[in-house]
């Protein structure tokens, strides 16, 4: 039940159609009493700088989930960027503060590492692969870094984005160990796919799966298909994995702290939600 109290999270982003966020996080709130909902607002590129200071002008409004294309685009209209997104160079929630300020934050990463953690594997200390470093890999080296690796090992077939990232971590943790790797696994207790390979049949492997030791923790970030090539050949050597989608449910509680709601667990998300 919407009224004249709801407070208001836009969901924006173009188009809206694959949109899941409102099935999720709708039946929860009406579940738990919760007086908020949040509105799937297709709003193109060009729009969306003028769009996104407008919706926060609402005096309802509570704050925004991000999706594409305007992450990137995001980092450069909130008040406050906050760490993790300063380094993944993207941007998918704002919240509005009491003064009226806008704070931006990234959660795709948090959602990873939120599995990794619930699966009761360590990530303090340890050292991991992340290979790709766009927008979403650039968001798990910096939740990886926040939780406490020793050492992130960067790849990317772009060499420049891979610097980039690792001058960008270098600035918020200065301890950490950052090296610019090859694609080899061999040494890492955890190993990241956040390349596009596996999007498509007939992908090649990201790495060369005879260098994985069967006791990394493999996590894939392609959410189109659960068990991807990769995750599979990971499988039978051994190792533990993570699918695409426990990224997705693993950081909407994060997302609701952030909010200020009342948080759950990603089980009793997919248990509520209505997905079709």
């Amino acid at each position: 039940m919407i009224t004249g109290t709801t407070r208001l999270i836009a969901h924006l982003g173009y188009p809206t159609e694959s949109f899941k966020a409102p099935m999720i996080y709708n039946p929860y709130f009406e579940r738990e009493g919760i007086d908020a909902v949040v509105v799937p607002m297709g709003c193109r590129a060009e729009d969306y700088p003028d769009f996104l200071k407008l919706v926060f002008r609402l005096s309802n409004a509570h704050g925004a989930l991000v999706t594409m294309p305007h992450k990137v685009t995001t980092t450069g209209l909130v008040d406050v960027l906050l760490p993790t997104a300063a380094i993944a160079g993207a941007c998918n929630a704002v919240r509005r503060e009491a003064d009226g300020r806008l704070t931006g934050e990234m959660f795709d990463g948090e959602g990873f590492v939120r599995g990794v953690l619930r699966k009761g594997r360590a990530i303090a200390g340890k050292r991991a692969l992340v290979l790709g470093a766009g927008g979403v890999g650039s968001a798990i080296a910096a939740s990886l870094a926040k939780a406490g690796v020793s050492e992130l090992g960067l790849y990317d077939i772009n060499a420049v984005a891979a610097e980039a990232l690792g001058a960008r971590l270098g600035r918020y943790y200065p301890t950490l160990g950052v090296s610019l790797a090859s694609n080899d696994p061999a040494g890492f207790d955890i190993v990241v796919n956040a390349t596009p390979l596996g999007m498509k049949p007939g992908d090649p492997l990201p790495l060369d799966i005879a260098r994985l030791d069967p006791a990394t923790f493999v996590g894939e970030v392609v959410m189109a298909e659960e068990i991807t090539p990769f995750l599979a050949a990971a499988r039978a050597r051994g190792c533990e994995v993570q699918v695409g989608k426990d990224m997705l449910f693993e950081q909407i509680p994060a997302y609701l702290e952030f909010f200020g709601f009342p948080s759950t667990t990603a089980e009793d998300l997919r248990s509520v939600a209505r997905l079709g």
